[in-house]
């Protein structure tokens, strides 16, 4: 699991504590059911119109994918275990990572090596593996787009709500004494719009797609390793070749 999107979100609500605390006033004051109920569920609403019933139904794990991704192995790991692997076929012969195949978690190397493994020509290997994450990219885009239409939304929703609070204000000038309330209640619909949009709703469609991002890059990088084991590529070559693909940036950060 990948943590930082739950420390981004502990850090936002800390600021805006603290920042009412030291303004001297209480963090009670923006939990108000009425503009809540009101920003969160058309927000929702919004955004699932302009969805499919499909795409409802998967909502819950977009929310997983945004808030708890799962990590991301190093892409050194990755080289490792294909070099490794690049060394038991060029000795023994792609059969002989029959029984490796069988201990490898990852679907979708596994897929690949067992229909190398199993003759698959190589353009139609490659052709299967990269419409694979053409498929799952496409996908993810899917789930960002929705947390990005909810980012869009919001602010609007929350506006709605003010104005409709603005109106109760108005019915109410006569007793001036809950003026004050009234307009403070109101704004609370704002607040919560544009709060919801820039700490939760844009950060959750930024991280599924950059989380989609790394994993499509070494979904690549694994498609070219196995093109190389299937091509039976010497193991130092292809950890050069696959280092290669790796920005010089990740890199340094790994061999730290």
């Amino acid at each position: 699991m990948d943590p930082a999107t739950l420390i981004g979100f502990g850090l936002a609500t800390v600021a805006l504590l603290v920042t009412m605390i030291m303004e001297g006033s209480s963090p009670m004051a923006i939990i108000l059911l009425p503009p809540m109920l009101l920003v969160f569920g058309g927000t929702f609403g919004a955004a699932i119109a302009g969805s499919t019933m499909t795409d409802v139904k998967k909502i819950g794990g977009w929310f997983k994918m945004a808030a708890l991704p799962p990590a991301i192995p190093p892409v050194t790991e990755r080289i490792q275990t294909l070099v490794k692997l690049a060394e038991k076929a060029r000795k023994e012969g792609l059969l002989a990572l029959e029984a490796e195949v069988k201990s490898i978690d990852d679907p979708f190397l596994k897929r690949g090596l067992q229909m190398s493994i199993d003759g698959t020509d190589p353009e139609d290997l490659r052709a299967i593996m990269e419409g694979e994450i053409a498929a799952k990219k496409a996908e993810d885009k899917v789930a960002a787009k929705f947390f990005n239409a909810m980012g869009g939304y919001a602010p609007t929703i929350g506006i709605i709500g003010t104005v409709v609070g603005l109106i109760h204000v108005l019915e109410n000038l006569s007793n001036p004494d809950s003026l004050g309330p009234l307009i403070a209640g109101a704004f609370v619909a704002t607040l919560w719009g544009v709060l919801s949009a820039n700490v939760f709703w844009l950060p959750m469609g930024a991280k599924i797609t950059r989380t989609s991002d790394l994993q499509a890059a070494q979904m690549e990088l694994l498609v070219e390793g196995i093109a190389e084991i299937q091509a039976g590529t010497s193991p130092r070559t292809v950890r050069q070749k696959l280092t290669s693909l790796v920005p010089p940036g990740e890199q340094q950060r790994e061999a730290a």
